[in-house]
């Protein structure tokens, strides 16, 4: 199968081309210019490929400008649309058949526990981000197959949140952010690409998937399953004014959250290899 991925040069994209390719898949960047680029040049590039995987996204966590406002928006809803039109603009016979694209549990309103079939969606920035980015893919064809992951916090060994983290656990200056309570919902990359992997193969996936680990947790229970992993006391909360202070309105991203459920892959037979917040802080912090 031949499979083109925009964004592919992140931790996640990087690691679902390797391990599509270790499956024998035959995967190809899209360059970004091609994504703000001519629509023709874009369809060109499109045209042979059964899948195309959307993963096009700037970080989102930085201090929210007007600026980075725009570039966070953009990169992932204009992209998208200009993804979407490259795609109806080839004939049927040459156009991809498979098209799965991530998405963001951020869609959901915090303090809430949500499962896909949830309509309570976060009315701010990043509500409006995540709901315009899936919109944005509502165009396709009816007989283009169409997959969403609405992904939470993905931890790995090479994920930015663990390489800020370690080192401050490591030196014993871990803490719980804010009050803890709020939720963290994560998952762990090998489950993440597992997951890409089932819906490229599998013709029954189609529609709005979560994609986090079955077991939910709070950022205290993160806290403290890090602090057991690396054998050090996590005993320095960070308060919310320090966040603000550096991320400004962003500072809610990690300040609040909500409990999300994966129903729809766990009653697809999903199975997840690192379920539990403990098994995968395992398995990424050990050597």
């Amino acid at each position: 199968m031949k499979v083109c991925i925009t964004g592919a040069s992140g931790f996640i994209g990087h690691s679902l081309t390797g391990a599509l390719e270790q499956r024998g898949y035959a995967c190809s960047a899209i360059k970004r210019s091609l994504l703000y680029g001519n629509g023709d040049e874009l369809a060109d590039k499109l045209e042979g490929y059964d899948a195309v995987i959307n993963l096009a996204g700037a970080p989102i966590i930085q201090r929210w400008t007007t600026k980075s406002k725009a570039t966070i928006y953009d990169s992932r809803v204009l992209t998208t649309r200009n993804l979407v039109q490259a795609l109806v603009m080839l004939p049927e016979a040459k156009r991809p058949k498979t098209f799965i694209s991530a998405s963001a549990v951020g869609i959901y309103k915090t303090g809430m526990t949500h499962d896909e079939s949830s309509l309570q969606f976060d009315e701010g920035f990043t509500g409006k981000v995540v709901r315009d980015w899936e919109a944005a893919s509502e165009q396709l064809s009816e007989h283009m197959r169409r997959v969403v992951f609405r992904i939470g916090v993905v931890l790995g060994k090479q994920s930015q949140t663990i390489k800020n983290l370690k080192p401050m656990f490591l030196a014993g200056l871990g803490g719980k952010v804010g009050s803890g309570k709020q939720a963290f919902p994560f998952i762990h990359i090998e489950d993440l690409v597992a997951a890409f992997v089932e819906a490229l193969s599998n013709t029954s996936y189609q529609g709005i998937y979560n994609l986090v680990e079955p077991h939910a947790i709070t950022n205290a229970d993160f806290t403290q399953a890090f602090s057991y992993a690396v054998k050090r006391p996590a005993i320095f909360p960070v308060p919310p004014f320090a966040l603000k202070l550096l991320y400004g309105e962003a500072a809610m991203l990690l300040l609040e959250g909500s409990f999300v459920s994966p129903g729809r892959l766990l009653t697809a037979g999903f199975e997840f290899k690192y379920p539990t917040i403990e098994k995968a802080l395992t398995q990424i912090i050990s050597k």
